[in-house]
């Protein structure tokens, strides 16, 4: 099996290789690529995404083909992609991160800032904050509700759709979504590869669809 971990210029992703291949064991070929024929061709695909919105969505479309590509291979085709913090933002309609952007429209909804209540909380909400799992989900496998992952970011994936919201966490005046699930997409705001023993389940779970 093929899995690819999409290089998009998107910031270090280097916590992530080193996560991914951990848990492949040689098992599962791991390849970090932005190359359109390679990613065409793999089984699985990991969005990472860190910096702002639209840095990411920007740095997307400066590799000719890259967003047909993902779409064809998400959405047409519906092979397994997992997006991780600002990748799973972008498949939403609309963010506004430093301006309003225009994502990747694969889940309906939009990227808001944090409402952090006048400072009551600090953003970016960075460090540990236990999830709390809100449907059976493929990547929750073995995992326990009210596990703690790690996180960093200042906006927040709203979806449409709640029936896609897979897992949230306390911040704010209202519980953020943390994870989404919908068929073959699968994301978490949270960083799976920095979260310990929990966080590389949910890679072996992504890994063993």
């Amino acid at each position: 099996m093929n899995v690819t971990i999409v290089d998009y210029q998107s910031g270090n992703i280097s916590s992530v290789i080193n996560s991914f291949t951990e848990v492949a064991k040689g098992k599962v070929n791991i390849e970090v690529t932005s190359d359109i024929n390679k990613i065409r061709s793999c089984d699985k695909i990991i969005l990472p995404g860190q910096g702002s919105f639209k840095s990411c969505v920007d740095s997307l479309n400066q590799i000719k083909g890259l967003v047909d590509t993902l779409k064809e291979f998400a959405i047409i085709n519906k092979k397994p992609l997992l997006g991780i913090c600002v990748g799973l933002q972008m498949f939403a309609d609309i963010g506004y991160e430093e301006a309003e952007t225009k994502g990747l429209g694969w889940i309906s909804g939009k990227v808001s800032k944090i409402d952090n209540q006048q400072g009551k909380f600090k953003l970016p909400h960075i460090g540990w904050n236990e999830i709390e799992i809100q449907k059976k989900s493929k990547i929750f496998k073995d995992i326990k509700n009210k596990s703690h992952m790690y996180f960093v970011h200042s906006y927040e994936f709203i979806p449409k759709d709640k029936s896609v919201i897979s897992a949230t966490a306390d911040y704010s005046s209202k519980k953020i979504v943390c994870a989404v699930e919908k068929d073959n997409l699968f994301g978490t705001q949270f960083h799976p590869e920095k979260s310990d023993k929990i966080g590389l389940k949910i890679i072996d779970n992504f890994l063993k669809l």
